[in-house]
């Protein structure tokens, strides 16, 4: 006990004394992992998002998926997913593109170049057919003909380019939306008010965007206390669940068509499946068979349909037909191409309920399990096939309390036992 606290003082006294107590010593850096090893219960870290999973969370929230459920395919919580999505009030931002008038990068790197070499903002101007005021305003903005850089300068025009625009009526707007009218109400009594005059006019889209997106700083946030629904995000009308299965996977079964001896686990070879995320998009697909609770995991390449189907292909042809009847899984596209699965294996394929994850309890529960071997957060791309199959196998070789201690591994050996 005194020799850690001991040691304890020494090394506070080094952490002080190198600067690392409140701020950084000038003269000295502290280590690279040094933020690692402060106290993460103080200071959470932060979860970022590369483009592409931004793209999925707004692809999967607009099919109307909760935020606890998108979390979970990213092996995060919920509260990551509404960093996302609040910023502008659950509507999915446009793509952003460049003006066509706008100076490109290619053009700023030749202006930078013209200035290293002293030649004169009319001469830029020529050779790029830009008119002299153009270049004159785009050095000045950045940093004047010794400071300015090409990268640095189209960095800070896009950046300028998110300033807030202004909505038309906004007064108007505010005032009806005070006596408790709702964006589509307002929107139809300026068409009545205004017919004829499309200046004069708003669409209650309009309304609600700069309501939810505060960025653009026309209606103040505390409108939104006069809305029916005071929600802090909002969803479109068209992501509505009854919309969201047929939309997105064409054909679908609804697990609701799904037989009575499915149900009941009586009769073996009925799968659950699911994909289970990691770090660098990587993806493994989990299959559970209701009856015995057997594992299988199949290493798929990629999250879009066709590698996941011909990964699923390759893994029910292992299989006695008798032991692979059927295939219950979420709504997610990565099963778009269903048909072709049932096609090469004449297994067919029910799709649960949106946002109803108990419906496939069995595989919930495995992949709750799996994390023992399968961290969140870590690169699922590193693992082999075979390495997969090994998992699989302990936790087929593990008893289960719900088989009474039986291993899923013996229960469906008696069913092939029975099957002969």
């Amino acid at each position: 006990g005194s020799v850690g606290i001991v040691l304890h003082g020494v090394i506070s006294l080094a952490v002080a004394a190198a600067g690392w107590v409140g701020s950084v010593h000038p003269e000295i850096t502290p280590p690279s992992n040094f933020h690692h090893l402060r106290d993460t219960t103080q200071s959470p870290t932060r979860i970022y998002y590369s483009a592409e999973q931004r793209a999925e969370i707004w692809d999967r929230w607009q099919r109307d998926e909760s935020m606890r459920s998108i979390g979970r395919v990213f092996d995060r919580q919920s509260s990551s997913v509404f960093s996302v999505i609040s910023p502008t009030g659950g509507i999915h931002p446009p793509d952003r593109r460049r003006g066509r008038s706008a100076l490109s990068l290619s053009e700023r790197e030749e202006i930078s170049r013209g200035l290293s070499t002293k030649q004169s903002l009319r001469a830029i101007a020529r050779q790029l057919r830009r008119a002299p005021s153009t270049i004159c305003r785009e050095v000045r903005r950045n940093g004047g003909k010794l400071g300015y850089r090409a990268t640095a300068s189209d960095q800070a025009a896009w950046d300028r380019a998110l300033r807030p625009k202004m909505c038309k009526l906004a007064c108007a707007v505010s005032a009806k939306l005070r006596r408790k009218w709702s964006p589509e109400q307002v929107a139809g009594w300026l068409k009545r008010a205004f017919p004829g005059e499309a200046h004069k006019q708003v669409s209650h889209e309009t309304i609600y965007k700069s309501l939810y997106i505060q960025a653009r700083g026309v209606l103040k946030k505390e409108l939104l206390e006069h809305l029916r629904a005071r929600r802090t995000v909002r969803r479109s009308r068209h992501a509505s669940q009854k919309r969201k299965g047929n939309g997105q996977i064409k054909d679908a079964v609804s697990i609701s068509e799904r037989p009575a001896s499915i149900e009941d686990r009586a009769v073996p070879g009925h799968w659950e499946g699911d994909l289970i995320g990691g770090s660098k998009n990587s993806y493994i697909a989990t299959l559970v068979e209701r009856h015995s609770r057997y594992v299988m995991l199949v290493k798929v390449a990629n999250k879009d349909t066709e590698s996941v189907i011909t990964a699923l292909i390759k893994s029910a042809q292992k299989l006695p037909r008798e032991l692979y009847k059927s295939l219950t899984w979420d709504r997610g596209k990565e099963l778009a191409d269903h048909p072709r699965f049932t096609l090469a294996t004449d297994v067919d394929v029910y799709f649960c309920d949106p946002q109803s994850p108990w419906q496939r309890g069995s595989n919930e529960n495995t992949n709750r399990l799996l994390r023992q071997y399968l961290p969140r957060g870590t690169d699922l791309s590193v693992h082999s096939q075979a390495k997969l199959s090994a998992i699989a196998r302990q936790l087929n070789e593990r008893p289960r309390k719900t088989l009474q201690y039986q291993t899923p591994a013996e229960v469906l050996a008696e069913c092939v036992a029975s099957t002969g």
